[in-house]
């Protein structure tokens, strides 16, 4: 593979290397392009089952060395909970290990073996609450897409990732599959183990790239507040049935109550089963019912969405929603949600002009500070944290302003960059006299008439 063939896609374009393919990892696609892998190094391991089994994969990663790939497969769309399904681990010295938790449970005599050993995941957040679940929280990781968001890459997916830094890509035709499918199937059990096969070498790029750039210590930061808080449960939201999708075109709080009404009995039962809500009524139904307001069995089942027979089986279930949701008195009805916080920036500017113009000011400082540091404005700062800085200001100076962004959870390094300069745009500019804006106006003029 030549240098230009290397060169990485990347906002700041100005890094190249030689990709070369390890040929201990090579698939069959060979040639000018990047290699496909097909299958692991070592072939694809069978899913550890019983304690016996995991015993010896126990033994195998405690005696491996350097860091350890880790992974794990979900059935998001397909269940309620987001509970891990599969759990991929590789490490050098003990190759690959595919472990099925649904027998094993409790996996922390694993993490006890790991305690000592940094991590290394891909978009690690999506991953944390479901390994802790499990009983594995990673002391030290290292997050390869965030270390790739850091860089300013463009395309931070693995594959991607793979492709530009490492010559190898991997085929992603099982990331959206029901992991809870027993026995797996053996193509999706090598999909799984690929995920963990490169993790580290990538990280081992990404970590040269981090250096050359000035920003591990940035890195750093990141990961060390992943560790610390990743592994949290997603705060519960306020009126959850509200994300309904098709709900802006339910108009009226007697009609919003039918939404509410369907939208926790069929949470109910997706809960009840370990079902996605979607899989036991569409969004669409929900909403259709709401509009037309059934009031018989008949009525329901003519609805888009209420035709298959687990939904039709259920009708009674989606009329008592309805029936109860009639019976409310206006003062149960929904109300207009009540923001923690600043409300929506498009409303700003009706609400608080000022703090529209400050908010904006802000933002500007964010964007190019960003820019200069060739980062994601959204990695650089959490918008809300800007967005609640700008709606209720602290005192303009840096020590003030730091102070708040850090209580919001911004790290250090997020704040010595930008602290400064937010404090300079919380202060109101000075009101142009009349008669200079009216001069300036004329200099222009004259300049233009002149050009």
């Amino acid at each position: 593979m030549t240098d230009e063939d290397a060169v990485l896609r990347r906002r700041t374009r100005h890094r190249t290397g030689d990709g070369t393919p390890d040929a201990a990892t090579q698939g069959t696609t060979q040639g000018e392009g990047p290699t496909l892998l097909i299958e692991p190094a070592g072939g694809t391991p069978a899913p550890v089952e019983t304690p016996d089994e995991l015993a010896e994969v126990l033994a195998r990663f405690a005696a491996g060395t350097g860091p350890v790939a880790v992974d794990a497969e979900r059935a998001s769309g397909f269940r309620y909970s987001q509970r891990a399904y599969l759990v991929q681990l590789r490490r050098r010295g003990a190759g690959t290990a595919l472990i099925d938790p649904v027998p094993l449970g409790d996996l922390s005599a694993l993490d006890a073996v790991l305690a000592d050993t940094e991590w290394v995941l891909h978009a690690a957040s999506q991953d944390l609450p479901c390994l802790a679940e499990l009983g594995l929280r990673p002391r030290k990781l290292f997050d390869t897409e965030l270390a790739a968001r850091l860089a300013d890459f463009e395309r931070v997916g693995l594959a991607a990732l793979t492709e530009q830094l490492l010559g190898r890509t991997l085929e992603k035709h099982h990331s959206a599959a029901d992991w809870s499918t027993r026995p797996l199937p053996q193509d999706w059990l090598t999909y799984a183990a690929l995920d963990v096969e490169l993790l580290v070498e990538l990280r081992d790029a990404l970590e040269a790239e981090l250096a050359r750039q000035g920003k591990t210590d940035w890195a750093e930061q990141e990961f060390a507040a992943l560790v610390l808080n990743g592994a949290r449960p997603p705060k519960p939201r306020v009126d959850p049935w509200r994300r309904t999708s098709g709900m802006h075109r339910v108009r009226g709080a007697r009609a919003q109550s039918r939404v509410r009404a369907l939208w926790y009995a069929r949470d109910t039962i997706a809960a009840r089963r370990d079902t996605a809500p979607g899989r036991v009524l569409p969004d669409a139904a929900i909403v259709a019912a709401a509009e037309m307001n059934p009031k018989t069995e008949r009525e329901l089942l003519l609805l888009p969405g209420f035709g298959g027979r687990s939904v039709r089986r259920l009708a009674a279930t989606w009329l008592d929603a309805l029936e109860e949701a009639r019976n409310l008195p206006d003062d149960a009805l929904p109300t207009s949600p009540q923001f923690e916080g600043p409300p929506p920036p498009h409303r700003w500017a009706d609400k608080d002009p000022v703090a529209a113009a400050r908010l904006a000011r802000c933002r500007e400082v964010v964007t190019k500070t960003a820019e200069q540091h060739h980062l994601p404005p959204e990695n650089l700062i959490t918008p809300d944290f800007v967005r609640r800085l700008a709606w209720e200001p602290p005192p303009a100076d840096t020590a003030a302003v730091a102070a708040v962004l850090a209580g919001f959870g911004a790290r250090a390094w997020q704040c010595e960059l930008l602290a400064a300069e937010l404090a300079q745009a919380l202060i109101e500019p000075e009101p142009v006299p009349a008669d200079a804006a009216a001069a300036e106006s004329g200099d222009g003029g004259t300049e233009a008439a002149a050009g």
